[in-house]
């Protein structure tokens, strides 16, 4: 059995019928409406279950053609779930703009029996840094602070070698432009210390050029923006961050804590292998760089934000801003960055393109936990995957969603139909 859930984005429940394998959500043309995506597809919302939709909520906009045969998607991702690899996964996919796809697969646990649902957390990992550059960018475009400032003129511990942090702007930070050696200091903050300290520390590092002229991707330093936050608002960043983007999101169960991970209702557990192992604190405490959780249908409403449906909340400026690629990045292992080709790094997003297609994204990884995003900003469309295992083969879903989207002949991404897997990824 299915369970099917339909809820308002302000998380009214109109109806449910409960089972116990996985939940999907029916979510709607525009920001605040309702829409309709099937577990086996997604059928035109003018029929059948779309229709006592709109009776109920009115009517859409204008009619909703979607381009992808949900069908033969949810297909191949059941085939994934069936590898032991995979435990539980959460997917999202809004296309024009609109929710049209979300549904969870597996289990939150290895051993158990608890189906992940739409409203199961998992954690974002790297794809926090996506709402850090947000939150920075909407205090910049409301005029109390300035991207092109030295980091320096906002007090935070960041020190740089030979004193660039007089020179490396808040536009540095968060394009990783600090000049110093890739994921400084990760392995001591792993180790429990503090990231104040750490950031500090940086000081001593060798400078591998000027800032501003080289990418090199960072955590430790990703996270002065936090304190860029705080210094500038006078509250805690996960505070902020909750009720400038979240709240009037509807982002109902996303979190910037352990705590909030931990105390939700459903969440899913991290998984090296099979094994279930225990949350680990060390990316929490850099909050800007890998601390937001969510559960699969608020990174729905997230990437709705990031293509421009809630200008209220996040203004297009804001996107324009930090969609801009600002540095070439070298990223050509895997079958994943092969295919999307010359890449570049904006503010907490990595630009793409594939196959003529202006794409931005990010993808995440933390011990026992994974997420990816990819969005067409001009098509309004995008697909998101949170899942609680290592497992390297989701970003495959995203490049046959991709070929789906834009009409092009089918490949075997997900190495389903051959003996052995091909779909493998980096994440950070």
């Amino acid at each position: 059995m299915i369970q099917w859930l339909l809820e308002g984005v302000g998380g009214m429940k109109v109806g449910k019928k409960v089972g116990a394998a996985a939940t999907v959500v029916f979510a709607v043309l525009g920001c605040v409406g309702l829409g309709y995506a099937a577990p086996q597809g997604a059928p035109e919302p003018q029929t059948g279950f779309g229709a006592t939709v709109s009776r109920l909520f009115g009517s859409p906009r204008e009619q909703f053609q979607p381009r992808v045969d949900y069908a033969s998607l949810d297909a191949r991702i059941r085939q994934v779930m069936t590898k032991p690899d995979m435990v539980g996964l959460g997917v999202a996919i809004i296309e024009d703009g609109r929710i049209a796809f979300v549904k969870g697969y597996g289990t939150t646990t290895a051993n158990g029996t608890e189906p992940v649902g739409v409203h199961t957390v998992f954690r974002w990992a790297s794809l926090s840094k996506g709402v850090a550059a947000t939150m920075v960018a909407a205090l910049a475009n409301e005029g109390r602070l300035d991207l092109e400032a030295p980091v320096a003129r906002y007090s935070t511990q960041l020190k740089l070698p030979d004193g660039g942090e007089r020179v490396a702007t808040v536009d540095d930070i968060l394009s990783q432009r600090v000049g110093v050696v890739r994921n400084a200091f990760d392995s001591k903050l792993e180790a429990g210390e503090d990231p104040r300290m750490l950031r500090a520390m940086y000081a001593t590092l060798s400078k591998t050029c000027d800032p501003g002229a080289c990418h090199a991707y960072q955590n430790v330093s990703y996270d002065t923006a936090s304190e860029i936050v705080q210094n500038i608002t006078g509250r805690p960043y996960q505070l902020v961050v909750t009720q400038r983007l979240f709240q009037p999101l509807g982002m109902t169960d996303a979190s910037v804590s352990r705590a909030g991970l931990m105390s939700a209702q459903s969440w899913a557990r991290p998984h090296v292998g099979r094994t279930t192992v225990e949350v680990n604190d060390s990316y929490y405490r850099v909050p800007a760089a890998g601390g937001v959780n969510s559960s699969i249908i608020d990174m729905a409403r997230w990437m709705q934000a990031q293509v421009g449906v809630d200008p209220q909340v996040v203004p297009d400026s804001v996107l324009s801003e930090i969609h801009r690629p600002r540095i070439k990045t070298d990223r050509h292992l895997g079958v994943f960055n092969r295919a999307m080709g010359p890449n570049s790094y904006s503010l907490g997003w990595r630009d793409y393109n594939y196959l003529g297609h202006h794409l931005v994204g990010h993808q995440g990884a933390v011990r026992g936990y994974r997420a990816t995003i990819l969005l067409d900003p001009v098509r309004k469309s995008g697909i998101a995957l949170l899942w609680n295992s290592q497992s390297a083969r989701p970003p495959g879903i995203q490049l046959e969603y991709l070929d789906r989207l834009y009409n092009m002949p089918r490949k075997d991404w997900l190495g389903l139909d051959a003996v052995t897997s091909t779909a493998t990824a980096e994440s950070e």
